[in-house]
């Protein structure tokens, strides 16, 4: 098995391609071992691993987040030895395959916006699983829509894009221009 590594916009991230379906469906985001340690075997044992902070799944990657202590060319090999020997034992990433739907469902349920607003919110939701996603993924990360209010569209960022230092600029320069482009109705975007 072969993995290959590719740098991310945010220096503190590293993305793994397994050459495998991580998720079929959906993303899982890690932020510490707790979480990590019941939900996913694979984020388990890449937690164990001394200096992660974060652990993201997406379709065909795991994007994991380092300390700023240790490089990644001491972290790297502890790393793709976690993901080769899990892919290697048959065992499913997610212990609860209902967990990523839950995390999902969990996701969609937390939105808000008026019911005014739907066709505005319909279309940016569209635009950003169209054009966003797909770019934000080759990154290593994710964006989520949260809510539109008085012309804000806030988006929760995960994976390579949580933390990282470019962040700002893809949402105030990348986002936030094509969806005004788009939704004359969108003002500004916010990060929460």
């Amino acid at each position: 098995m072969f993995i290959q590594t590719e740098a991310t916009p945010n220096p503190a991230t590293l993305k793994f391609l397994p050459g495998k379906v991580v998720l079929e469906e959906g993303t899982a985001d890690f932020r510490d071992a707790a979480s990590a340690g019941e939900a996913s075997p694979l984020a388990g044992k890449i937690f164990a691993v001394p200096g992660v902070t974060g652990v993201f799944f997406g379709y065909d990657f795991v994007t994991v987040t380092k300390t700023e202590g240790p490089e990644w060319q001491h972290l790297k090999p502890a790393i793709l030895g976690a993901i080769m020997e899990h892919f290697m034992s048959g065992v499913p990433v997610m212990a609860n395959a209902s967990q990523v739907a839950d995390t999902a469902q969990r996701e969609t349920d937390g939105e808000f916006f008026d019911s005014a607003d739907t066709e505005i919110v319909d279309t940016i939701k569209e635009l950003l699983e169209t054009r966003v996603r797909p770019a934000v993924a080759q990154d290593g990360g994710d964006i989520t829509f949260r809510g539109y209010e008085n012309g804000t569209v806030f988006l929760h960022m995960k994976g390579a894009c949580s933390g990282c230092p470019s962040s700002t600029a893809t949402l105030k320069h990348g986002i936030q221009n094509l969806l005004k482009h788009f939704v004359p109705e969108v003002q500004q975007v916010e990060s929460i």
